[in-house]
Parts: structure tokens; C-alpha cells; sequence
């Protein structure tokens, strides 16, 4: 059986933390924003998990901590969900140029 190295995870997360970061920053859409910043925690998850598994002394670690922002990322979805509900209330639109609503 062959293991694939750490260096192709750590890749793999590098390329999802990009797009994350690229669809966070270009999206109009306030939904695809939400989507763009789940990518980017799953890179952070993916990263402890990778680290974890290749320090001896950590073992636990960094699992944990994927836990911990699989949990934030819940709590950050339902959040971001709530004030996307509210604004399309008020604006009928998800169009981030649109929503100005906290403007003085």
C-alpha cells in the first residue's frame, strides 16, 4: 500500500484556500460569498488535520481543532444565512452591491 505524501494534501488545501479566497473577493452574489469562506475554513481544517497527522507530538491536536472550525463554520454559516434572509427581506435582492443598508 502507497501513501500519498503530505505535500499533495497540503496542495490540495493550498488550491481550495485560493479559490476560497478568489470566489470571497470577485462574488456579487452574498450566498457565493458564504460558499467562497466555507472553502477557505475547509483549507484551515484540512491543514491542522494534515499537520496532525505528521507531528509525533501532536497528535490529537490538530484534529481537535478541525472539530473546533467545523463547529465555527456552522455557527458562521447560520449566521451569515440569518443576515442574508433579513437583507433580501428588506432589499429583494442577494447582491452584495445592493446592500447598503448600514450605510449613514
Amino acid at each position: 500500500m502507497t501513501l500519498i505524501p503530505s505535500s499533495h494534501y497540503l496542495l490540495f488545501a493550498l488550491m481550495l484556500f485560493v479559490i476560497g479566497i478568489y470566489g470571497a473577493l470577485t462574488r456579487r452574489n452574498a450566498l457565493g460569498v458564504l460558499i467562497s469562506l466555507e472553502l477557505v475554513l475547509n483549507a484551515v481544517g484540512l491543514n491542522f488535520v494534515i499537520f496532525s497527522r505528521t507531528t509525533p507530538g501532536a497528535s490529537e491536536s490538530g484534529q481537535i481543532m478541525a472539530f473546533f472550525i467545523i463547529a465555527l463554520a456552522a455557527a458562521g454559516a447560520a449566521a451569515g444565512l440569518a443576515i442574508v434572509l433579513s437583507l433580501y427581506r428588506a432589499k429583494k435582492t442577494v447582491q452584495t452591491d445592493d446592500m447598503d443598508l448600514l450605510k449613514w
